[in-house]
């Protein structure tokens, strides 16, 4: 491949990895056309996008980015993926995929958090953290939590005194009509 085309394809690596800061490394070697298309449109419902790549240009084209780390000591070809809402919604499904029969020659091989490598094993750890979306749902449940706590302490000191007031105001009632029935007797 010329210098001239290296740089193109180069330059066109550079605009489609423009802004993604998180992404993993896949391997797709030895898969059937019809398999890797299968994946991608799998992967493409969830916001996904999976690209095959020379390592040496995607090294080229994620120099001084923090997708950087990830083509250090690599040859060879590999598949990038990113997308997803977060690394970890990302990671939960590309792990998804390697356990399905259909995709078996389609595995792992790490990826890049924040500008850091990891390995492959520490992307599985990753697939099993709670997603953005999971977190958000447990940071909201802890603040509804202690503030209706609070409404309900506040609230019951109240419920409690009319509950009393009400019971004492039957309690009269009661009084009052068995008097009138009495004095008629």
């Amino acid at each position: 491949m010329s210098k001239f085309v290296k740089n193109i394809i180069t330059e066109e690596l550079k605009k489609r990895l423009d802004g993604v800061d998180n992404a993993l490394l896949v391997n797709v070697i030895g898969m059937q056309v019809n398999d890797v298309n299968k994946l991608r449109g799998l992967l493409a419902e969830k916001e996904i996008r999976i690209l095959v790549v020379k390592n040496s240009l995607a090294a080229r084209a994620a120099a001084g980015t923090p997708l950087e780390a990830a083509f250090e000591g690599l040859t060879g070809t590999t598949a990038l993926c990113w997308g997803a809402s977060d690394i970890v919604a990302l990671a939960k499904e590309v792990v998804k995929a390697t356990k399905e029969k259909q995709f078996s020659k389609f595995s792992l091989l790490g990826g890049v958090m924040d500008g850091e490598a990891f390995a492959a094993d520490q992307a599985v750890e990753i697939s099993k953290w709670p997603s953005r979306e999971e977190q958000i749902a447990i940071l909201l449940g802890q603040i509804t939590g202690v503030a209706a706590g609070l409404s309900s302490q506040l609230l019951s000191g109240g419920a409690n005194l009319a509950s009393q007031i009400k019971q004492r105001w039957d309690g009269d009632e009661e009084a009052s009509a068995e008097e009138p029935a009495a004095a008629a007797e």
